[in-house]
């Protein structure tokens, strides 16, 4: 073998060497690029893991918490029904109260709202008729035991309102039908019968 062959063959063999070491390295960083990106790649699947469970976590709070929220408005819209419910019939308890209960009722009413002692009872037609007169003397009758002046009479004026009666001095008026004490009670007392209806 001469010397250019041996040169040859040596640079042919160096060549295969280099190569093959070339592939190898080229191998090994193949390797590490891939097991990198897998790693890279296991890292983002588990934060975008954790993210979905953190925003379905999240998600589930915000829809528990607008669940309860429209339960609470739900069992509130029912309570408020029920007391509604609980004045509407207080008021027709007071509107069927027999004849002595309803004459003792409305003296009372009269009584309580007058402050001069000379004002007109105003009833309707039906009150009036039945039991005006005995509305007015029993009201007088309950102002003078209280040691007031006792000079209520009877309006020859007939109301338009189902029970109660208005107590009227000139133009001053107080207003004690059945609607205007329950459409009052509803208003100041409404938070108390709540308290009382759900104990």
């Amino acid at each position: 073998m001469n010397g250019l062959e041996k040169i040859t063959a040596r640079i042919e063999t160096d060549a295969v060497a280099d190569a093959a070491r070339i592939a190898e390295e080229a191998k090994l960083q193949c390797d590490a690029i891939r097991t990198e990106g897998e790693a890279k790649a296991q890292e983002s699947y588990w934060r975008r893991v954790r993210e979905g469970v953190r925003n379905t976590e999240d998600r589930a709070a915000r829809l528990a918490k607008a669940a309860d929220m429209e339960a609470r408005k739900s069992v509130l819209a029912c309570k408020q029904e029920i007391v509604a419910e609980a004045f509407d019939r207080a008021e027709q308890m007071l509107l069927s109260l027999s004849g002595e209960e309803y004459i003792a009722f409305l003296a009372g009413l009269a009584a309580r709202a007058s402050v001069s002692g000379k004002e007109e009872i105003v009833l309707n037609a039906q009150d009036r008729a039945r039991d005006g007169k005995t509305v007015a003397a029993r009201a007088n009758e309950l102002l003078s035991a209280d040691g007031g002046t006792a000079a209520l009479t009877l309006s020859p004026e007939v109301g338009d309102f189902a029970g109660g009666l208005i107590l009227r001095d000139g133009d001053i008026s107080v207003n004690c039908t059945v609607a205007a004490l329950i459409a009052e009670a509803r208003q100041t007392q409404a938070s108390d019968v709540a308290a009382e209806l759900f104990a």
